[in-house]
């Protein structure tokens, strides 16, 4: 049964700046060891709906980009924490990317471009799609995704931190990624969660 996409009103993202503590996870800034890549899923994972089937083109940005409304006017953005996610990762220096299986690869897209994210940095906001260093938007497995993520980035795997809603995707983790599975989308306690697993599976930290 498909699930139920959560009501725009309860996922808008706020272009409002945030303070310090609501803007970054913890494992940002406690001074321990950062993957030098993370990799989020698309649906399910950065925004509550699966883009090839809940959204209906053209789309068009409302809000200033905070969300995007389809053709029947049902309205789409991501998940409440993610944009000050983003934000504070480009913000460190490490590197983002995107790894989906959709069927919809320029849908994916064009609401990537779209939506907008605050940073918080410099005042200004930003297409989401251009705080993505890489992108692989396409059907198959997600080890052609990271292989070509590596190849393009020259990362080590093991240096790459995967956030994915599906445990079937886990199977990348036989080249050396680690994948944290998330539920209800990324939060700030999920990527800390997914952070601290990154460290220890490199023994980066005492077990």
């Amino acid at each position: 049964m498909p699930r139920r996409r959560m009501a725009a009103a309860d996922n808008t993202a706020s272009t409002t700046a945030l303070p310090a503590s609501s803007l970054l996870p913890d494992t940002f800034t406690d001074g321990l060891p950062l993957p030098k890549l993370i990799v989020f899923d698309l649906d399910y994972t950065l925004w509550p709906f699966w883009v090839d089937t809940h959204v209906t083109p053209p789309l068009k940005a409302q809000e200033s980009g905070r969300s995007v409304k389809d053709r029947f006017g049902e309205s789409f953005n991501f998940y409440n924490d993610v944009p000050a996610i983003l934000d504070a990762a480009k913000s460190l220096g490490i590197k983002v990317g995107a790894a989906s299986r959709t069927g919809t690869p320029h849908l994916a897209r064009d609401m990537l471009k779209l939506l907008r994210i605050s940073r918080e940095s410099n005042g200004s906001t930003e297409k989401a799609i251009e705080l993505f260093d890489y992108l692989q938007i396409f059907p198959g497995s997600k080890k052609t995704h990271f292989a070509r993520i590596h190849d393009s980035s020259s990362i080590s795997y093991d240096d790459m931190l995967f956030f994915d809603d599906e445990s079937r995707n886990r199977d990348v983790e036989s080249l050396g990624v680690v994948m944290w599975l998330v539920r209800d989308g990324v939060t700030t306690e999920e990527v800390d969660k997914g952070i601290e697993s990154w460290r220890r599976r490199n023994k980066k930290v005492a077990n």
